[in-house]
C-alpha cells in the first residue's frame, strides 16, 4: 500500500471530473474528513454529495433523503498550497535536531510549488 500525501484536514481541490458548469466537481476546494488509504479513496467536505435514501428506525427518529458526500478516488484531488491559493504536489523534507542530546529526524510535508510547509 503506498504511502498517502493526504492526510484528514487538509485543504484539497478536485481537479479532474466534470466542471461545476456542467454539474460537476471539479475546481471545488473543500477539508478531507476522512481518508481510506485501502481503497485510495477521500471523503472531501462539500464534494461528489449523493442523495441516500434512509429508513425510519428506532435511533434515527423518521427516515428519508439526507444529502452526504461520498468518496472520490485521491488521484483526483491536489492539496491547495497556503501560500498561492492554487492546488500544488505534495513533497516531504527530513529535518534533522538536537534535543536532549540526541538527533530527532522528522518528516515535513512540503508544497512542492512554493516551498512551504504544509500543516
Amino acid at each position: 500500500m503506498p504511502k498517502l500525501k493526504i492526510k484528514k484536514g487538509d485543504l484539497v481541490q478536485v481537479i479532474s471530473g466534470a466542471t461545476q458548469a456542467r454539474g460537476g466537481d471539479r475546481g471545488k476546494q473543500g477539508r478531507v474528513i476522512a481518508v481510506i488509504p485501502e481503497r485510495q479513496r477521500v471523503l472531501v467536505e462539500g464534494v461528489n454529495r449523493i442523495t441516500k435514501h434512509v429508513k425510519a428506525g428506532a435511533g434515527r427518529g423518521s427516515g428519508g433523503r439526507e444529502t452526504v458526500e461520498a468518496p472520490i478516488h485521491i488521484s483526483n484531488v491536489q492539496v491547495v498550497d497556503p501560500e498561492t491559493g492554487r492546488p500544488t504536489r505534495v513533497g516531504v523534507r527530513t529535518e534533522t535536531t538536537e534535543r536532549d542530546g540526541r538527533t530527532v529526524t522528522t518528516r515535513v510535508r512540503v508544497a512542492k510549488r512554493s516551498g512551504k510547509d504544509i500543516a
